[in-house]
C-alpha cells in the first residue's frame, strides 16, 4: 500500500516505549568535511525504491540542493521512522543527523534529549514565523525551547464515495455533519442492494484501536489524560459509550456495515475503489490510494470533516537533528529541511512536478500539506488552485470544518493501547451481545497498565 501519513501511524513504534537513554553517532560529534570545507549530513526521509515517483523527485532535491548549497553535502538514507531499525540505531549510535518523527514522538525525544535545541538557528529561517503554532508547540518542551520542524500533517475525517451517495438520493456536496446524519445516509446506501455497505470500519492489527480513538476524540473525550506526572486511561465514559453504542446499532440494528468484519485499510479501501462502501473515517491521502491501487476515480470520493464538531485525531511528520550535532551541522539541517520541506519559493516548482508524474493536486496532502499561515498559506492555496487536477471543491468541508474542530494528538504508548482497544471494537462488531461498559472497563485495567509505563 502507498505510504501515507494514517497508514504509517498504524504501525508506528512511540519512543516513549523504548527506554532508551541519549544517544547520537560519533560521526555526529563534529563536521565530516570534504574538499573546500563542505559539511555532510545524514538525513532520512528517502523514499524506498518501490515507490519511483517520489524517490525519483527526491533525489532530484538531493542533486538540486547540493548544486545551489555547494558547502552542504546530503547523504540520505532510505527510510522514515521504522520501528525495527530505529531502537538499534537509538542503541548504537547511529542516529543520523537530521531524521524523521511522527507527532507522537517529539515529546519522549525531548525529555531524553536526543535532539538538538533548535531554537536560536532557526531565528534565521523566516518561514518557520508562517507555521502553524499548534504544529509548532509540537516540538516544544515546557520551556518553550524548538527541537524540531513539522512538514506535514493531517485530520482524520469522513470519506465518502459520492457516486453512492447520488445513487442513494443524497446530496454529495453535502456530506453528513452530525452521526446521527451518518446513520441516516448510511441506512440509504446499504439500501441501494447489491451487497452495497453503507459504513465500515477497523478492528484489527491496531487499527480498531486507532479507530476508536478517533471515535473518542470525534465524541469530545479523550483516551488518556496526564495526571501529575503519571498517565491514566480517560475513555470509559459516556461519550466513548455513546460511539460504540453507534456503532453497534448500525452494525446490528440497521445491518449497514456489512456481515463481514474484523477489517483493515487495505480492507475498506479496496472496497471503497470497487464501488461498494459508502464511508469510512479516514484522511485525504487515502483518496490516491483509492485511485492507484483500487482503480477509483478522483472524482467519485469527497472528504467531510469529522461530523459532531466535537473534535478529530491529528497527526503527522516532521524533522528533528541528532543532538551531538555541532553548530554547523544544526545550521546545515535546517537549511536542508526548510529548502526540501518548507519553501515557499518552490511552491509551483513543486506543484509542476506532481502534475508532470500525474500526482494529484487539489488535495491538503503533500505537495501542498496545510501546514502554513498567512501569507505563506494563502499563496499555496491559489497555487494549489491553478493547478488541481482533482476536484478541489470534493474536499471543502473537510478544510472548512477542521478550522472549528480541536484537533488531538495520538496517546503515548499508542500501539499497546490500540492494541487493547481493537478487542474492543471487535467485540461490538462481530458479538451482538457485547457489553459495552464490562469491555471498557476491562479495557481501562489494561490500558493504565501500558500507561503507567511511560516515564
Amino acid at each position: 500500500m502507498q505510504r501515507s501519513l494514517t497508514r504509517r501511524a498504524t504501525v508506528l513504534l512511540v519512543v516513549a516505549g523504548l527506554g532508551l537513554s541519549a544517544c547520537g553517532s560519533e560521526s555526529t560529534d563534529k563536521p565530516a568535511a570534504s574538499g573546500g570545507g563542505k559539511v555532510t549530513i545524514t538525513i532520512t526521509g528517502q523514499p524506498p525504491k518501490t515507490e519511483a515517483v517520489e524517490r525519483k523527485l527526491f533525489d532530484q532535491d538531493v542533486a538540486e540542493f547540493e548544486s545551489t548549497h555547494p558547502d552542504i553535502d546530503i547523504e540520505p538514507h532510505e527510510g522514515f521512522m521504522d520501528p525495527k531499525t530505529f531502537q538499534a540505531k537509538l542503541a548504537g549510535g547511529q542516529l543520523e543527523d537530521v531524521y524523521y518523527v511522527y507527532f507522537t514522538d517529539p515529546a519522549n525525544i525531548i525529555a531524553r534529549r536526543q535532539a538538538a535545541d533548535i531554537t536560536d538557528q532557526v531565528k534565521d529561517f523566516a518561514v518557520v514565523n508562517q507555521l502553524q503554532p499548534a504544529l509548532l508547540d509540537i516540538f516544544k518542551d515546557k520551556g518553550g525551547k524548538l527541537y524540531g520542524l513539522p512538514t506535514a500533517n493531517y485530520s482524520m475525517g469522513l470519506l465518502y464515495n459520492r457516486a453512492l451517495f447520488t445513487k442513494a438520493g443524497l446530496d454529495p456536496d453535502k456530506p453528513p455533519t452530525t452521526w446521527d446524519e451518518v446513520r441516516e445516509d448510511a441506512k440509504k446506501i446499504a439500501g441501494l442492494g447489491n451487497g452495497t455497505v453503507g459504513f465500515a470500519d477497523l478492528s484489527k492489527n491496531n487499527q480498531g484501536g486507532w479507530h476508536l480513538t478517533t471515535w473518542a476524540y470525534a465524541m469530545g473525550s479523550q483516551i488518556a489524560k496526564q495526571d501529575g506526572d503519571k498517565w491514566k486511561a480517560d475513555f470509559n465514559n459516556d461519550k466513548v459509550r455513546s460511539a460504540l453504542q453507534l456503532l453497534k446499532d448500525m452494525r446490528w440494528t440497521d445491518n449497514t456495515m456489512g456481515a463481514k468484519q474484523l477489517l483493515e485499510a487495505t480492507d475498506v479501501q479496496r472496497m471503497m475503489g470497487a464501488g461498494q462502501l459508502g464511508m469510512y473515517l479516514s484522511a485525504p491521502d487515502n483518496v490516491p490510494v483509492l485511485v492507484k491501487q483500487f482503480n477509483g476515480k478522483y472524482e467519485d470520493y469527497g472528504v467531510a470533516a469529522m461530523p459532531g464538531g466535537q473534535g478529530t485525531l491529528l497527526g503527522g511528520e516532521g524533522y528533528m537533528i541528532n543532538p551531538k550535532a555541532d553548530a554547523a551541522k544544526i545550521k546545515a539541517g535546517l537549511t536542508w529541511i526548510t529548502w526540501k520541506y518548507l519553501n515557499p519559493d518552490r511552491f509551483e516548482t513543486n506543484i509542476k512536478r506532481y502534475v508532470a508524474e500525474k500526482q494529484p493536486i487539489g488535495l491538503p496532502a503533500i505537495p501542498t500539506p496545510d501546514v502554513y499561515t498567512g501569507e505563506t498559506r494563502a499563496k499555496q492555496a491559489s497555487l494549489k488552485t491553478q493547478y488541481a487536477n482533482v476536484p478541489e471543491k470534493n474536499f471543502a468541508s473537510y478544510l472548512d470544518g477542521n478550522t472549528k474542530l480541536k484537533g488531538n494528538l495520538e496517546p503515548p504508548n499508542a500501539q499497546q493501547i490500540y492494541a487493547v482497544l481493537d478487542g474492543v471494537m471487535q467485540a461490538v462488531l462481530t458479538n451482538k451481545d457485547a457489553n459495552i461498559d464490562q469491555l471498557l472497563t476491562d479495557a481501562e485495567g489494561k490500558v493504565n497498565s501500558a500507561l503507567a509505563q511511560v516515564k
